[in-house]
């Protein structure tokens, strides 16, 4: 019999094996939410990093200049996250409001699914084509993201987050990793494997992608049970989209009141634009500069197995010393990744920032969404975590979209790399006046208040 800790509490498993104990995954729930990390992270990786762009560069767009193949990539990725930012609080606030953030994940992710396996379809001169399933898939990807991590606070201990924020991570790095591995040998090795062409092994892995989304969901949800949410009175879709926007558009004006919340948010937005720049812009940007093709996915793939005891150590490190000073070192670290960018030339270069990146890439996504999530009132976590997506595609939105406009004003994208490093200062100008014991008793007073409302 599993015990429980009180009513509505998660179970707690007597045993766990020496994997589940050393990430903090002592529950079928807590390993099926990390499971959608590793399901999604292969959209990131083999699409989003390594294998579309450069696929995108060589094939689909080798007949438009190299710079415009940067400046186009650069805005269909702007143009996805604003869409996912525009429409995902409302979802949010809808999904804490009736108890659809399953539903929601599941749809999102079918969406993304479904647009990344038409990526397939893209050959010599479809561009256009090929920029709208990725729009598509971005979208489907970023908005089945806010509900994932909305559910976080409900599946994990206020204890247990940072190491169960961080093991998603891990985890994710890990499942990436495999199936970039094995599509990499696809596209390095046809022949072998029994592709045509390269061509054909690139559009095989992305099927790949998602068939490996698809299937590695089922564990989330079929193992993480749907939050309760505080009834409230029966109403008609279409007036629930609507009350969900005026509740959105009163939470926003509510996030400014919780003041360590409204300050991080604003810290997040800056350097999380740098982190999300150099993962979607890395690759184009190097086959810009001339590093071959094989270099740049190897490197890649190196990022995400060093990404691995990475984001576990980070997590183990905010333990330690605190998660802000552990965020802290990562973003220092990516100052100095952007300014030495600036200077790339050679392979080993690239190499060498691919492996900076993994160290801290991991650590910094992980411990950020740690931070937020134990300043946010569990009652409303859907809703918050809209905001908290808002701020991080937004930050994808302008970062990407400066960068295009630098490389198609300047011909070359070497001076948009440099711009990166201000975003991470910015952020670190920010992060430094949160005060978080006072965000987390402001979440609390917030749970407090609306549970005895609703009784």
């Amino acid at each position: 019999m599993e015990k429980v800790e009180a009513a509505g509490a998660v179970p707690i498993a007597p045993k766990a094996g020496f994997f589940g104990r050393a990430l903090g995954l002592d529950r079928p729930e807590l390993k099926a939410w990390v499971l959608y990390d590793w399901a999604n992270s292969a959209f990131y990786t083999t699409i989003v990093a390594a294998v579309l762009p450069v696929y995108f560069a060589d094939v689909v767009a080798v007949d438009l200049a190299p710079n415009l193949r940067t400046a186009y990539w650069a805005y269909a990725s702007s143009a996805a996250l604003t869409i996912a930012a525009l429409t995902g609080p409302v979802f949010g606030a809808m999904a804490d409001r009736i108890p659809i953030k399953k539903r929601m994940l599941a749809a999102f992710t079918s969406l993304g699914v479904l647009a990344t396996a038409a990526l397939a379809l893209a050959a010599r001169g479809d561009w256009l084509f090929c920029i709208l399933a990725f729009m598509v898939a971005n979208i489907g990807a970023s908005s089945a993201n806010q509900f994932y991590e909305s559910l976080l606070p409900h599946v994990a201990r206020p204890d247990e987050v940072d190491r169960v924020s961080s093991a998603g991570y891990a985890v994710g790095y890990i499942g990436g990793g495999v199936l970039l591995a094995i599509n990499l040998s696809w596209i390095l090795k046809p022949a072998f494997f029994g592709f045509a062409s390269g061509t054909a092994a690139c559009q095989a892995a992305f099927i790949s992608v998602a068939l490996w989304w698809a299937v590695f969901t089922i564990p989330i949800m079929l193992k993480v049970r749907e939050p309760e949410v505080i009834p409230t009175a029966s109403v008609g879709l279409w007036a629930l989209a609507k009350d969900s926007a005026v509740q959105c558009y009163d939470t926003l004006r509510e996030v400014r009141q919780f003041r360590n919340v409204f300050i991080f948010l604003l810290a997040f937005w800056f350097y999380s634009d740098g982190i999300g720049t150099i993962i979607k812009m890395a690759t184009i940007y190097g086959k810009e500069v001339g590093i071959g093709s094989s270099h740049l996915m190897g490197a890649l793939l190196c990022v995400q197995f060093v990404g691995i005891p990475a984001a576990v150590g980070f997590g183990y490190l905010a333990v330690h010393i605190g998660t802000k000073r552990a965020i802290y070192i990562s973003l220092v670290t990516y100052t100095f990744i952007c300014g030495l960018g600036y200077f790339m030339r050679e392979v080993w270069h690239f190499w060498l920032l691919a492996l900076a990146v993994g160290l801290v890439q991991g650590g910094a996504q992980a411990l950020s969404r740690s931070l937020f999530t134990s300043m946010v009132p569990k009652s409303r976590s859907a809703e918050f975590f809209g905001f908290f997506s808002v701020s991080s595609r937004f930050a994808g939105i302008i970062g990407p979209f400066l960068f295009g406009i630098a490389a198609q004003a300047a011909g070359e994208s070497r001076i948009s790399i440099l711009s990166v490093t201000a975003l991470f200062l910015i952020g670190i100008v920010f992060l430094t006046k949160v005060n978080v014991k006072e965000g987390q008793l402001e979440a609390q007073r917030c749970d407090a208040a609306t549970h005895k409302g609703a009784h």
